[in-house]
């Protein structure tokens, strides 16, 4: 999210974004400024992340004032002297200038040991974002902009790009309420001021949750040794579980004690609880107000007219119509599976208790298909496995990637992947891999974009830089770290969102990269995950980790048909979530969440039982961050797989579509209708017929 019009009215919403400080220097030879957040060198890249509290703050503080500064520049300029560069490019540099800066602040948040360093990141970054609701909800600042785009704008000769980003800007501006009264965008700055602070506490809440529970070896039944004897012990020598993905996966899918299940599943479902369930009542009744005073009935209808979808009509019927087709499936999943149900679990009125599914599932896997998870999770040692997903981008991208673990950054573990074109070498960003859990560190996984990547005649090419964090096993001296086939699914598809950050060279800061609509963002990740299911490229990446051999063709066999193996609940799944983010953010201010994602999952995982004790909603950190907008997986995961099997038919790693689709859709980040977009590559409107075969629909 950048800082502008545009994107102001998101201030609120989970960014996962890091940053600098640093601004312009002028070249004496040429008069040309060049960016200083133009980072030429690994080294470059290290100096972005503060090692002190005192050095954040400070950063903060010299954003703000500059920030302030440039934007009265803006304001003081003569109507009649008013261009395209020094109105609509200078908002452009200032809303990336601050953005970089609170970025810096919110990943250091969100990953750093320290606690020291963590807070004044979370206060800095809050400080910023609360400073740019003043700065650009700014009356004077609108006007001028609107007396350029009514006046000058008219007699340049501006490209498409650039035409696009007036009528987005100007759209924002009205979306933020610069047209209403003063004493009522007043009430609109402290609505957004308070629901930004509120959203921050939300996600830090649940990033700092420790809970686990402790358990006696016994009642480990089913784990392997190596995973039992890397978990920590306590003070009585039982060990502890906590919830974290390396450790709640395994135990949900392969402990044969129910009690143990049941205990982790408890806790993993109530982090954050109760902290979390104030702030988030707190939030969906701000925003529901915040909607109605910009014109809204609802804040989901304000966050929708911005978005593909542009309708809560048509985000409630696009819901239904899954839910309908999925239906029929997910109930045949179902039957199938309880015909043959492992020892000792049983149903409650004919469902399944939640703690049991993934465990009844791997059981009839290996009875059924043969298929053992952990099996297929020995021929995909990590470091191997993501040097063959790197294989695959390059190729099929035409790049070429350095990887390098220097001194500097926040923890020892974090390497940082320097990527150039093979072609000519140019320099085209930065990749920072964060991989392993640590207590307080963001517990699930994602991609953020730091500096976001540009080319333009100003400034030249802006490398991009992006971090990307995951929480995956780490090696035992026993063994290195292994993933499970869904481990490697999720670094492909984060590693989508980092190619789609560093190919989105727009002109305009404001449309780089993942700056497109957000029911459109996921679907690059969503597609490009696909080629984990495919036999070839699952060779590529894959490679046993005592034998060197790559999966063989019997289990990716296997594994391909597994995949629609329970699709229907998957699917019935994300719409009960989807649902539910909807259904928050219709009109009304106060809304029990909890009853709401009951009463959802009551009629869409009709045999799965809902687990009163458990209080999810206070975990779901998208209701913080996407708002109404979790719908946005599935819509987009409709264009996804119906791009992917246009691409795959001429070839996964054949470099000429590679690069059709790093030119036409990746690299035209948001300054571009995604409708568009996608009509352009495919030389048709999109359809729903991939995305039902795929899901065996």
């Amino acid at each position: 999210m950048k800082y502008s019009a545009k994107h102001i009215v998101i201030l609120c919403s989970l960014a996962m974004l890091a940053g600098c400080n640093w601004f312009s220097k002028s070249d004496a030879q040429t008069d040309k400024k060049e960016p200083a957040y133009i980072m030429k060198n690994v080294q470059d890249v290290v100096k972005l992340f503060s090692k002190t509290a005192e050095e954040i703050t400070q950063i903060g503080d010299d954003a703000i004032a500059t920030t302030e500064k440039n934007i009265q520049e803006i304001i003081k300029i003569e109507t009649s002297a008013r261009t395209f560069k020094n109105t609509a490019r200078a908002l452009d540099e200032t809303g990336v200038q601050l953005f970089i800066s609170s970025c810096r602040s919110e990943i250091l948040d969100m990953v750093h040991p320290s606690k020291d360093i963590r807070e004044a990141a979370h206060a800095a970054c809050a400080k910023i974002r609360s400073f740019a609701v003043d700065a650009f909800l700014n009356v004077d600042l609108y006007n001028a902009f609107k007396s350029y785009v009514e006046g000058n704008a008219k007699k340049e000769k501006l490209n498409a790009e650039e035409l696009f980003f007036l009528e987005e800007e100007m759209r924002g501006f009205k979306r933020s309420g610069l047209h209403l009264p003063a004493e009522q965008l007043e009430k609109v700055k402290a609505l957004k001021k308070e629901i930004t602070k509120l959203s921050l506490s939300f996600n830090s809440n649940i990033a700092q949750d420790k809970s686990s529970i402790t358990v006696p070896r016994e009642d480990l039944a089913g784990m392997e040794d190596h995973f039992i004897d890397a978990l920590e012990k306590d003070d009585d020598g039982n060990f502890v579980l906590k919830c974290d993905y390396p450790t709640i996966q395994p135990i949900f899918k392969h402990c044969k004690k129910e009690k143990t299940r049941h205990d982790l599943f408890i806790v993993y479902q109530n982090r954050a609880y109760p902290k979390n369930e104030s702030i988030l009542e707190t939030i969906i009744a701000k925003r529901d107000e915040l909607a109605k005073l910009l014109g809204f009935d609802s804040y989901a209808a304000f966050e929708y007219d911005n978005e593909m979808v542009k309708t809560t009509e048509r985000v409630d019927g696009f819901i239904s119509d899954l839910v309908e087709k999925s239906s029929v499936k997910e109930q045949k999943e179902f039957d199938q599976l309880v015909s043959d149900l492992p020892e000792g679990v049983t149903l409650v009125d004919g469902k399944m208790n939640p703690w049991n599914l993934a465990f009844a599932k791997e059981y009839y896997k290996q009875k059924h298909f043969n298929v053992d998870d952990r099996k297929i999770t020995e021929y995909f040692p990590m470091e191997k496995t993501i040097q063959g997903v790197f294989d695959i981008y390059q190729k099929f991208f035409g790049l070429q990637f350095k990887e390098t673990k220097p001194d500097g950054l926040w923890h020892k573990d974090v390497s940082v992947i320097e990527i150039h074109e093979k072609k000519n070498g140019n320099l085209q960003g930065y990749i920072l891999l964060d991989l392993y859990p640590r207590d307080n560190k963001y517990s699930h996984a994602c991609h953020a974009t730091i500096i976001p990547a540009q080319k333009n005649d100003i400034k030249g090419t802006v490398p991009s830089v992006a971090v990307l964090v995951a929480n995956f096993p780490k090696s035992t001296k026993e063994r290195p770290s292994l993933l499970k086939h869904s481990d490697v699914e999720t670094f492909f598809h984060e590693f989508g969102h980092a190619m789609h950050s560093l190919l989105g060279q727009t002109e305009m800061a404001g449309f780089s990269g993942t700056d497109t609509k957000t029911d459109f963002v996921e679907m690059p990740s969503q597609m490009l995950e696909e080629w984990m299911w495919d036999k070839e490229m699952l060779k590529m990446v894959s490679s046993h980790f005592k034998t060197g051999e790559p999966l063989p063709d019997a289990l990716i066999d296997k594994m391909i048909e597994l995949k629609k193996f329970d699709s229907g609940y998957f699917v019935q799944r994300q719409l009960w979530l989807a649902r539910t983010s909807y259904e928050c953010f219709l009109e009304g201010e106060n809304k029990n969440v909890k009853d709401i994602m009951r009463s959802i999952h009551d009629r869409y995982c009709t045999n799965i039982r809902f687990e009163p004790k458990t209080n999810y909603h206070t975990s779901f950190g998208h209701l913080s961050g996407y708002g109404a907008k979790y719908y946005g997986y599935m819509w987009s995961k409709v264009f996804a797989l119906d791009l992917f099997e246009t691409i795959k038919k001429q070839g996964l790693l054949n470099f000429e579509i590679g690069e059709k689709l790093a030119n036409n859709v990746l690299g035209k980040g948001g300054s571009v209708d995604p409708n568009k977009l996608l009509r352009d590559f495919l030389g048709r409107e999109p359809n729903q017929d991939a995305f039902l075969r795929d899901l065996g629909l």
